[in-house]
């Protein structure tokens, strides 16, 4: 089969692989129709990880089963089903309590927790950006769609990460009703978290940004753009709120935050969403941040190549803000929200600016890493489908 695979730091290639397989009883395979490349696939893209030479990328997956293990009971041959980036096993403590982003099986190092496809230190699994993908525990991980999957694919397929997650920044925000809610990076994370506050009825929500084009997008769902190069977004909220802050906001860059002029501070944006937010307020952290960054030395420094970020917690402390972070448990929200798709309420495709089969893979990813003008999200198609531009 066919699989996008990382040769090293901006080096992808299409090539032929061995085809994926039952390996488990609980296995099933899926055919993959539609799959995203990930701002997070841009950390391993760029050499930023311990991400292995020689494997699949690509944890935003959905598909056709095309085979089962003896043990599957649920899937069918022949649904479409979405498959969050979580692996998990359903039956771990951390499972047990709908922490399928923390579980305890399907991490091989006792140490730590969480597993995902195609994603560094969260275990040996191929990633989707491929023909055939294996998801252990079928029965589990897969998330059966409609009648209308082959149709909306470009919605349904936000599932398996950035929507659940824009709306888990949203959570740890507690975003309510009336809220006045700020969101750092209007990427596809960021775009998917000002589109979950609107859809909880967020009475005003500002998304900043330095990108132009990404910043006209969160215009047109009804955020109000902040252009981080022309403006302060502390100083504009708080102009709007009489001094006093948003009431809750998200951060959705993580570790490679950078100024407009390309100078990289991890602080940034978790610097800026303390300031902007008003005392007692809470904040969504679901930006990448890692313990290890093999290229922190060079771009940041030593202590933000060890994961240890000079955020203000001081001030964060005197206001009293809670802070909530991690990887979303996207188990969690992904039936509700699917619901919401299903029912014409959320169309999350209005994010996709690209089309593109898996040969052009590469291609993509060159772009997106730039942040070329226009290139807010792409979509590839291992088996047919690509179009270009979003039609």
């Amino acid at each position: 089969m066919k699989a996008a695979v990382y040769e090293g730091p901006r080096t992808v290639t299409v090539k032929d692989v061995p085809d994926a397989k039952i390996e488990h009883p609980c296995d099933i395979i899926v055919k993959i129709t539609t799959t995203n490349i990930c701002g997070s696939d841009l950390h391993m893209y760029e050499g930023r990880t311990s991400f292995e030479s020689g494997r699949t990328l690509g944890h935003e997956n959905m598909g056709q089963v095309v085979e089962v293990g003896s043990a599957v009971s649920k899937v069918k041959v022949g649904e479409y089903v979405v498959l969050p980036f979580n692996i998990a096993c359903g039956f771990c403590k951390q499972c047990e309590q709908g922490l399928t982003n923390y579980c305890l099986t399907m991490q091989p190092e006792p140490s730590l927790a969480g597993a995902a496809y195609g994603f560094a230190d969260m275990g040996p699994y191929q990633g989707g950006q491929a023909e055939l993908l294996r998801v252990p525990y079928g029965d589990f991980n897969a998330l059966r769609l409609g009648e209308d999957a082959a149709e909306r694919q470009t919605d349904y397929v936000m599932l398996a990460d950035i929507f659940p997650t824009g709306y888990h920044a949203t959570e740890m925000a507690h975003v309510k009703p009336g809220d006045q809610t700020i969101v750092f990076g209007a990427g596809p994370v960021g775009l998917m978290a000002a589109y979950s506050a609107i859809l909880k009825g967020a009475g005003r929500v500002w998304v900043a940004d330095h990108q132009p084009d990404r910043l006209r997008t969160a215009e047109e769902i009804g955020a109000i753009p902040i252009n981080t190069a022309q403006q302060d977004p502390a100083e504009v909220v708080k102009e709007a709120t009489l001094g006093l802050g948003a009431d809750n906001g998200c951060e959705c860059v993580g570790y490679q935050a950078h100024d407009p002029q390309g100078q990289e501070d991890a602080s940034l944006t978790l610097n800026g969403l303390i300031d902007s937010v008003r005392f007692t307020g809470n904040l969504g952290v679901v930006g990448v941040f890692l313990p290890q960054d093999p290229g922190g030395a060079e771009a940041q420094g030593e202590l933000e190549a060890q994961g240890k970020i000079p955020i203000d917690f001081g001030m964060m402390w005197f206001k009293g803000q809670r802070m909530g972070t991690g990887q979303a448990p996207v188990k969690k929200y992904n039936r509700a929200l699917r619901d919401l798709i299903a029912g014409g309420k959320a169309t999350p495709s209005f994010l996709v600016s690209h089309e593109l089969s898996l040969d052009e893979a590469a291609t993509a990813y060159e772009h997106f890493d730039a942040r070329d003008d226009g290139w807010t999200k792409v979509v590839l198609h291992p088996n047919g489908h690509g179009n270009g531009h979003k039609q």
